[in-house]
């Protein structure tokens, strides 16, 4: 058996002494002649959950099971104190168990509700059981209303209400119509997690009178429904596109708790037209894509299986083509108390020494608390051999007599674990648990395991021999396992043979023998093949064999992995397969298996048939509906119907479904009933009093459901006292001095008979008086006036009608009105963590000033000035508020070197208290803003002046600037930095040695003693060198070039005017006629998609002018020649022609649309009509 010496950290010398007597953990061997005279302590083996919800109809069973020797006997506490259950004739425990079965038929249910534990004990310790919370199911009914019919126009966003009753658990919702089918959902319209109905906007087909909300309690498997809605959605007026919006979760931000290993549930519906769409995303980290689906059209995020790596921010974003909406849900991760290690039982020979350790682990960290035998371990008698340390206990030198259970609790304020560990003082002599003579088979190159199982304590040490002589040591091919098992990781044949196992402690010695035989693997030799065969043959695959003679084959044909048709043609023998009049239903793979009692080997090949012939597909049709229902066995509250089942149309009825009418309080209305088998045809219907009953069915198969068969004779109950009382009473105050108790009534299907009145009764809790009563009809609340402020009252409601009353209704703890609290907290003070975040703490009000429900404080604070200001500058007040009994919180977002003040207020649901005391502090110096300007003026050859300003938002004592700079060359490569610093009161500086026509960028930042600031950037040229050598002259400022140019202006403007003036002369040029006849091949047109020009060849008659500045490309940019033929009206359509002539007309904007086709690619530059000239 194992035994484990390990070092504990935190026990230092005490536990060198007992290190080399501890033990692990030896659970006592189940094996009934092991057990015979040996003692052990009690342990739990089987219990109920720890939450257990009842059915009221069924017996409550609590689960306990223990073992020990000798047998434990069992008791129960319930809600803390002694179960004597002997005393209640409802309550059984089952013999030799602690198990208890409650028979709660014709008894209230809740009185059977609460916390049970269950306590098995011996002579040799008591274990205990975790907490049970036993609870009723509960189904409450739908509170009764009225729905007003809602009438929007087309494309605004909608809400349908559900708002279920709640139950235990709670209910399943869905949406449904009057026909029971489900509304379709889509990314417009969907269901959100509370239940409610959204429309990110709305259709005219939205328009309908039937939207009905049903509830399925699962517990009681209960369905009810709430009152249809009717939406009418007008198109008189419609709604605008517009931009997406939240319609839950509301705000910028929400927030959201979940415990570890639960499922995250996030969830996003937005509005908007057209409809958004919405996408996810985990801020500062990647969503678990392993963990994580989306739903209901991807506004659903669930994460399974949460744990703590799962906090942050989740942000949702809702799009349309108008914009986006975003959404950031904070995302928390808290853990009940799970297992690290839980702790283990001990069996201890006497004066060894044992460790329990009890760890776990949770958000928050869990308390972790010790028993023995079910009693606080520092109430327990006294015991020298043990210490506790925290999550460990520490057994040294162990007596007999001293075996007891030890139970840890871990809590926290999600829940708890509790683990029972005995630990059982033992001195037993060696004993080999496994069989003698076992024989052990294995195949050939496989691994082969020879147990030695063995219990003894002190804990046996095992030996083992082969063939009775050779000591079988650690190393190949043997292994001695820990718990006394032999390994021989490849067998061969070699190894076969006796072996003998030896257990010994310092009490005795036991020896045990087992075989080993090695086999030969089993082969198939010759395996089936590949067949193709006509319909109607024989096909015959073969499947031979190679075993070992000692282990009998047996062979398994399968097709397609599954069994052999039952078919008479399919004829199996020993080594073959043989299928006769082959169909097409045969095709397929075959697989023959061979199996030993030891291994087996397989092999498939493919069946193909030739020429299927295609069989007709079976007509499937929804089921024909059930007629002549009748009937019979009449009683107050039940009566036995019966039908006859319509045509299945090739598909099986799977069930019917009975639906009900009454005429009396709902006529029109058909409800579910309950369901029967697709065989039965007879079903026992339990009524409730006062309803005119008439019945329908409907069948369903695997397409859907029937038609309603025709309504049964109507079946009349009398009328009786209420069944039940109101459901969801609750007691709330609204103003000081009044106490408002609300129900929800029973619908008229639930009074039972006419007459209905609810009896009203309340008095104050703790306080000796008599219950006062009301009795009121068709409300659903009543107003207690004259009520102290805030204190908790007992509230009862009970049901009447004319035949009687109700059950004795349950009591409810309601609270009167609440006021404005009277005290502001004291002590307020504030630590400045740094420049922005400071915490503030107070002293809480007391409970009886809060004259209500505690929601939290709000803690308002204002900057009034910077502390290198010297006149107040207040800006806007905040306020944070912190939920529940706080007494600290923190204030981010501080500006730096500022002084505050700040005031705090308790608040209850009434409202705010007064304020507490003002109180000043002063933040401290923080890195300053960046410059508020750089600007670079007066550019030189070599030189540059900057100028910058102060910070807007110094943040401290300005102690300087940095002032980086470096240059950046043609292929944006930076080059060295250089850093100048400066003074405060600094705010230029002129830059030398500079290279000229060269870029520059520069950094400049803030410095206060805190550091930099973020940096401003700017970027700036140096002016370009225009000096030349002496012997180069530019031509451009030659003056016979500028002569030349101005006269060449001049002449073009002299047959422009020529031009101009034939023109209105009638005069005309015929060279459209010419240009139709003799297009230029070389000539591309305008290219009409972007207005550009195509390639032009430029020929030996159109080279520039030498000495001008034309472009590469024939054209001349505007800036550069200002006396163009556009800037006249009308140039830019003629050119010259080689003769000298204009080609085309001067014509307007109409005319030049008109011969786009035929235009040059050269601008219309003066260079370009002197080009034509040379």
């Amino acid at each position: 058996m194992d035994r484990n010496r390990k070092w504990v950290p935190g026990f230092g010398a005490v536990l060198l002494i007992f290190l080399s007597h501890t033990t692990s953990a030896l659970e006592v061997p189940l094996d009934p002649k092991v057990l015979e005279g040996l003692p052990q302590p009690p342990t739990i083996t089987l219990q109920s959950p720890k939450d257990y919800i009842f059915d009221p109809r069924e017996n409550i069973v609590i689960h306990c099971e223990a073992k020990g020797k000798p047998h434990p006997s069992f008791s129960w506490t319930r809600n803390g104190t002694h179960f004597d259950v002997e005393k209640d004739s409802k309550v059984l425990m089952k013999p030799g168990s602690g198990t208890l079965v409650i028979d709660i038929s014709g008894e209230k249910a809740e009185a059977y509700e609460g916390t049970y534990q269950c306590t098995a004990h011996n002579e040799h310790g008591t274990a205990v059981s975790n907490s049970i919370f036993i609870r009723q199911s509960r189904s409450p009914l739908w509170s009764k209303e009225r729905n007003e019919a809602i009438v929007v126009q087309m494309g605004v966003s909608l809400v349908l209400q559900c708002r279920p009753p709640a139950g235990l658990p709670p209910p399943v919702i869905f949406w449904m119509d009057n026909n029971f089918q489900r509304l379709p959902l889509d990314k417009r319209v969907s269901q959100a997690l509370n239940g409610d109905l959204y429309f990110s906007n709305v259709l005219p087909e939205d328009t309908r009178n039937d939207y009905i909300c049903y509830a399925r309690f699962p517990h009681t498997q209960t369905i009810q429904q709430k009152q249809p809605i009717s939406v009418t959605v007008l198109d008189n007026s419609p709604d605008g596109e517009r931009r997406p919006g939240f319609m839950t979760p509301l705000g910028i931000t929400s927030t959201k708790m979940v415990l570890r290993g639960e499922t995250l549930e996030l969830e996003c519906i937005a509005d908007g037209l057209p409809t958004p769409e919405i996408s996810w995303q985990k801020d500062g980290g990647e969503l678990p894509s392993s963990r994580m689906s989306f739903y209901n059209f991807k506004k659903t995020l669930k994460v399974s299986d949460v744990n703590e790596a799962d906090a942050g921010d989740y942000r949702c974003t809702a799009t349309n083509k108008l914009g986006t909406a975003q959404h950031i849900i904070k995302v928390s991760v808290k853990a009940a108390p799970f297992w690290v290690s839980a702790p283990r039982n001990l069996i201890l020979a006497p004066n060894e020494t044992g460790i329990l350790t009890c760890r776990v682990n949770g958000e928050p960290k869990p308390k972790i608390s010790w028993f023995v035998n079910g009693v606080p371990i520092e109430n327990a008698p006294e015991d020298h051999s043990r210490k506790v340390d925290g999550d460990t206990v520490i057994l040294s030198y162990v007596q007999t007599g001293s075996s007891a259970v030890y139970q840890c609790n871990a809590s926290n304020e999600f829940g708890y674990l509790l683990a029972n560990a005995f630990v059982n003082v033992l001195a037993e002599a060696p004993r080999v648990l496994t069989p003698p003579n076992r024989v052990y088979q294995v195949i050939a190159n496989n691994p082969a395991l020879l147990h030695c199982a063995s219990f003894g304590s002190p804990i046996p040490t095992i030996t083992w021999f082969k063939d009775s002589q050779t000591s079988v040591k650690n190393g190949d091919p043997y292994v001695i396992h820990e718990n006394g098992t032999l390994e021989i990781h490849v067998a061969q044949p070699l190894h076969s043979g006796k072996y003998t196992c030896i257990a010994s402690n310092n009490l005795g010695i036991k020896e045990n023998h087992v075989y080993l035989e090695v086999k030969e693997p089993t082969r198939i030799l010759k395996q089936p093949e590949y067949k193709d065969v006509h319909r109607g043959m024989s096909a015959v695959f073969e499947c031979k064999v190679k075993h070992d003679p000692s282990l009998i084959p047996t062979v398994i044909w399968l097709k397609d992995n599954g069994e052999l048709p039952d078919d008479e043609r399919f004829d199996v023998d020993v080594d073959s397969l043989t299928i006769r009049d082959v169909t097409d239903e045969d095709e397929g793979t075959y697989t023959c298996i061979q199996n030993t009692t030891l291994d087996q080997d397989s092999a498939s090949a493919m069946l193909t048939v030739v020429e299927p012939t295609p069989t007709p597909a079976i007509v499937y049709g929804n089921p024909d509906p059930p007629t002549d229902l009748e009937l019979t066995d009449q009683t107050e509250r039940s009566v036995q119907l019966t039908w006859t089942p319509g045509d299945e149309h090739n598909s099986p009825t799977q069930k019917f479904l009975i639906q009900y009418e009454d005429l009396l309080h709902q006529p029109g209305v058909w409800v579910n009933l309950t369901d029967a088998p697709g065989t039965s045809t007879t079903v026992q219907l339990k009524l409730s009093p006062y309803v005119y009953y008439s019945f329908r069915v409907l069948a369903l198969n695997g397409v859907g459901y029937s038609q309603p068969s025709q309504p049964s004779s109507q079946y009349r109950t009398n009328p009786s006292a209420p069944d039940e009382n109101p459901s969801d009473v609750q007691g709330v105050g609204t103003k000081p001095g009044n106490l408002v108790i609300s129900w929800t009534p029973l619908t008229g299907f639930l009074a039972n008979g006419p007459g209905l009145e609810y009896k009203v009764q309340w008095r104050q809790k703790d306080v000796d008086e008599d219950w006062s009563s009301e009795t009121v009809a068709n409300v659903s609340q009543f107003v207690v006036s004259g009520t102290p402020t805030y204190v908790p009252y007992e509230i009862k409601v009970q049901a009447l009608n004319d035949y009687g009353s109700g059950p004795e209704p349950e009591v409810v703890i309601g609270y009167s009105g609440e006021d404005l609290p009277l005290s502001a907290p004291d002590s307020v003070q504030v630590m400045v963590h740094n420049s922005t975040l400071a915490e503030v703490h107070w002293e809480p009000v007391s409970f009886q000033s809060v004259r209500g429900k505690l929601q939290g404080y709000k803690v308002y604070f204002r900057r009034i000035r910077g502390l290198h200001e010297t006149e107040d500058t207040e800006q806007q007040e905040q306020v944070l508020t912190f939920s529940g009994n706080r007494s600290e919180g923190r204030l981010p977002g501080l500006q730096p070197y500022s002084l505050y003040n700040l005031t705090i207020r308790v608040l209850n649901i009434k409202g705010e208290g007064p304020p507490s005391p003002s109180k000043t502090f002063e933040t401290p110096e923080g890195v300053p803003g960046p410059p508020s300007f750089l600007n670079v003026v007066n550019p030189g050859l070599d030189s540059l002046t900057l100028e910058w300003g102060p910070p807007m938002n110094n943040n401290g004592r300005l102690t300087g600037y940095t002032l980086k700079y470096q240059p950046v060359n043609n292929t944006n490569e930076l080059g060295p930095v250089k850093v100048i610093n400066f003074l405060a009161n600094e705010t230029t500086i002129t830059l030398g040695n500079l290279n000229s026509s060269m870029l520059y960028k520069f950094y400049m930042s803030a410095k206060t003693i805190k550091g930099s600031g973020p940096i401003i950037t700017e970027e700036a040229f140096t002016a370009m060198d225009t000096t030349v050598p002496s012997r180069q002259v530019d031509i451009a400022t030659q003056g016979w070039f500028i002569g030349l140019m101005c006269a060449i202006a001049l002449l073009i403007l002299v047959l422009l005017i020529v031009c101009f003036i034939k023109r209105n002369k009638g005069g005309k040029y015929p060279v459209k006629e010419k240009e139709d006849a003799h297009q230029d091949p070389e000539i591309q047109p305008m290219k009409e998609d972007d207005g550009t020009f195509g390639e032009y060849s430029d020929t030996e008659d159109h080279k520039p002018l030498k000495g001008s500045r034309t472009p590469s490309n024939g054209t001349v940019r505007r800036d550069e020649s200002d006396d163009s033929l556009v800037d006249y009206g009308e140039g830019g359509d003629g050119q010259f022609n080689e003769d000298g002539s204009f080609i085309g007309q001067y014509s307007g904007k109409k005319e030049k649309d008109t011969h786009e086709g035929n235009e040059s690619s050269e601008a219309p530059s003066p260079v370009n009509a002197m080009n034509s000239f040379v």
